[in-house]
């Protein structure tokens, strides 16, 4: 019985392959051709009976015919996957503009809540919002309030530092949001009364610290500030934050280089059986910084001391998340695990309207 020639057969299959509907029929077009039992492989094994001339020249043919038809089907493979993509895409078309079925919709991150929640109660304190850039210069990071060259906070194993100009002070990734209130000073008259939210980046990382976090500092310059102010200012948005109206607060002295008095801002609590509960207590939980604007901030922003005195302030917005809502582990913020923001975010609709409460 004549074979047919491995010519005609590359003919045949590759007429065969181009005519094929999809990758089921495809596929079965490969195993006829080229599986363990195909036209091909059937005669390979008959070149054993062949002489050495001719099984040289028919196994040659053979490997040519192989290759023409792989090439054929990886071709039409390619041209058919793409077709079943696209009739998938086509047959699964959501409409992002219908209503979602299911209540497990999107949530509201913690720090952007927390934000809104802290913006709305300075906000109803006469505040606005301020930003700026998270790429700074020596003179607002650093230099501008009161930090000298040779204070801890300068160094790299605390300020992540950019490459600059040669001869120049090297751009950092901003500390603080402080800076934030250097270019309104500058750039504005008294009086000033801002809040200025934002990431701020310092190199450490552990249960209660992360590279990157959030920040919101306060700022009031005006004739006649004094302390008494500063303490308002804190008591009032502790109780609106915390939904506690008994709330201890207390000012511990401390230092910082761009206030002066300064003070560590102390809140009451309990730890009775091993449950954090925020008013009256035997215990305190420290929750922000704060202080008098020192007069040689002033003086760099060109504000005359003897004639404008202020305040500021400043927290973590993930602290204050962790203490209001039980996050345990600040780290937990920046994992993106779905999981645990549908656990610990908010409903969009949701969102507490803070300032009409916090007006009652």
């Amino acid at each position: 019985m004549t074979q047919t020639s491995p010519e005609a057969i590359v003919q045949e299959a590759q007429a065969a392959v181009a005519a094929a509907a999809d990758l089921t029929a495809l596929d079965a077009l490969r195993v006829h051709y080229l599986g363990k039992k195909g036209v091909l492989t059937e005669q390979l094994k008959s070149l054993g009976s062949a002489t050495p001339e001719e099984r040289k020249t028919l196994g040659q043919a053979l490997n040519v015919a192989k290759d023409a038809i792989s090439s054929a089907i990886d071709a039409r493979h390619g041209v058919l996957n793409l077709s079943a993509i696209n009739a998938r895409l086509e047959s699964e078309r959501v409409d992002v503009t219908l209503a979602p079925r299911h209540e497990s919709v999107g949530r509201i991150h913690p720090v952007t809540q927390v934000i809104e929640e802290i913006t709305a109660i300075f906000a109803a304190q006469g505040f606005s919002v301020k930003q700026g850039p998270e790429i700074e210069d020596d003179f607002h990071n650093f230099s501008a309030l009161n930090i000298p060259p040779e204070h801890p906070a300068r160094q790299m194993h605390d300020t992540f530092y950019l490459v600059g100009e040669e001869g120049q002070p090297k751009p950092v990734l901003r500390t603080h949001t402080s800076p934030v209130q250097i270019r309104t000073m500058v750039a504005q008259k008294p009086p000033l009364r801002i809040i200025a939210p934002g990431s701020t980046f310092r190199c450490d990382s552990d249960l209660t610290h992360t590279p990157m976090f959030h920040q919101i500092e306060g700022l009031v310059i005006d004739k006649a500030i004094h302390m008494g102010h500063l303490k308002g200012c804190i008591i009032d948005f502790v109780k609106a934050f915390f939904g506690v109206d008994d709330v201890p607060v207390r000012f511990r002295s401390s230092f910082f280089p761009f206030t002066e008095p300064s003070a560590e801002v102390d809140i009451g609590c309990s730890r009775e059986k091993g449950e954090l509960k925020i008013g009256a207590g035997k215990d305190w939980l420290e929750i922000m910084g704060c202080g008098m604007v020192h007069p040689n901030v002033l003086r760099n922003c060109g504000i005359d001391p003897d004639e404008y005195q202020g305040f500021a302030f400043g927290l973590g917005v993930e602290r204050m998340a962790m203490l209001k809502y039980g996050i345990p582990d600040l780290r937990t913020f920046f994992d993106a695990d779905i999981r645990w923001l549908q656990h610990y975010g908010f409903a969009p609709l949701d969102i507490p309207a803070l300032v009409s409460a916090y007006a009652k």
